[in-house]
Formats: C-alpha cells, structure tokens, sequence
C-alpha cells in the first residue's frame, strides 16, 4: 500500500515538479497539498502568489489544498509552533508523509526532518540531488510553464521580475545563479505542466520593491466577453 503524502507546495517550479515525480513513484500516494501563506496580506510567503491563484492551481492538478496561516511578521518560535499544531492535524488524518520540493541545502532539510521526528511523520524529498541545470532542463522540456514572482536584486537583475522562466533565460542567468534559485535568487509561479489538468491564463501586473526584494504580481486573466 502506497504512503498517504501531502505536498508542500509553493506555487513555484520545484513543488510542482515534486508532484509530477511523486504521481509516477509506487511509494507514495499524494493526496493533498499545503502551503504556509502570509495572513496579513493573502498571499504565499516569499512567492507572494495571491491565495486565489493558489486555489486555482490545485483545481488544475486535483488536489485537496490546505492554508497554513502565519503572522507578519513571523518569528521562528511562530513558525515552529504553526507548523507543528498543522503536522499534527496531518497525522490524525493518517498521512504518514510530508514531501517538499527542497533541492541541496542541508540545513533546510535537517530542520524539516527535526520537526517530523516522534511524530510517525516521514519528510520525503523528491528532487534531492539532482543538479539543478539538468534538473531545470528537464521541467522546461517536459512542458512545465512558470513566471519569476520574486527576485533578490542583490544577485539577479530587477527586470528578470514578471519574466516567464524559459530555456533562453536559462542560459541567460549569470554563473553566479543556481539554475533552480534554490538559494533564494528566485521564486516562481507555475500556470502549466505535466502536473496540470489545463492551464492557468495569467497575466502579469505590477512590479513592486519590498522588504528588499522585488516582486511582480499576477492574477488570472478575465475571460473574453467577461465585464
């Protein structure tokens, strides 16, 4: 029998593609996704995807979506405690699994399999390991579709914000870049793949420097005929 396994999924690429590689394992049974959003503003912590667009990604891959609540700003003893309270929710539900889309930082991964232990919880990582280059390769070859929704402009030029994600800004990116963003050059939100069932029609809006980053925003487009 296949482990029951919720997703943490971020809106972005690599939670997506997490899913598409969890579907095809005879180990887990994905049922359910979660993701950590921003109560004060609506929106995904970092990514600042629109909780509406959220829903509607689930809708397209058909899954369940479950809203973790966190204050702002959120201390790390806030964190650990809503987190906590949701992953024992999860337990009584009988996930015996919770998948994230982490890449190759160590530290992150030791924090997540520190939260999960005593309680009968498994943390699971899908893309663990793969270079990232290849690994982003492989998404854009297999149909996976994402716009940048947050950029550090310390390391990544402002303008990269708003862009879609394609195999000629791949090779665009300078060799500073982790291909992937896995250090937090990026964030992205994805609006089509092989995860989906149809895609998401966005369009993309305002760009906006916060807190140190700048973030483009993006909502569905209105449908013709619509008013």
């Amino acid at each position: 029998m296949r482990k029951k396994t919720w997703l943490s999924w971020s809106s972005g690429k690599d939670s997506a593609w997490a899913l598409h590689v969890l579907r095809q394992s005879d180990e887990y049974e994905t049922t359910g996704l979660f993701t950590t959003v921003n109560s004060a503003f609506g929106r995904v912590a970092m990514h600042a995807v629109r909780v509406e667009l959220l829903r509607q990604q689930a809708q397209a891959v058909g899954l369940p979506l479950y809203l973790v609540e966190i204050p702002y700003p959120c201390s790390d003893e806030q964190y650990a405690a809503v987190m906590a309270d949701f992953v024992t929710r999860a337990g009584s539900e009988g996930v015996r699994c919770m998948a994230f889309g982490d890449l190759f930082l160590l530290d992150v991964r030791r924090y997540r399999e520190e939260r999960m232990q005593g309680t009968g919880i498994e943390a699971v990582f899908p893309l663990w390991g793969k270079p990232t280059r290849e690994l982003l390769a492989e998404m854009l070859a297999g149909g996976l579709r994402a716009c940048l929704t947050c950029v550090d402009p310390r390391v990544l030029p402002a303008e990269f914000a708003g862009r879609e994600l394609t195999a000629e800004m791949l090779y665009s990116l300078p060799s500073s870049i982790d291909p992937c963003g896995e250090n937090g050059e990026f964030h992205t939100f994805v609006f089509d793949g092989p995860m989906f069932t149809r895609p998401l029609d966005i369009e993309m809006g305002e760009v906006v420097t916060r807190d140190g980053f700048v973030f483009a925003d993006c909502w569905l487009r209105e449908p013709k005929g619509s008013t």
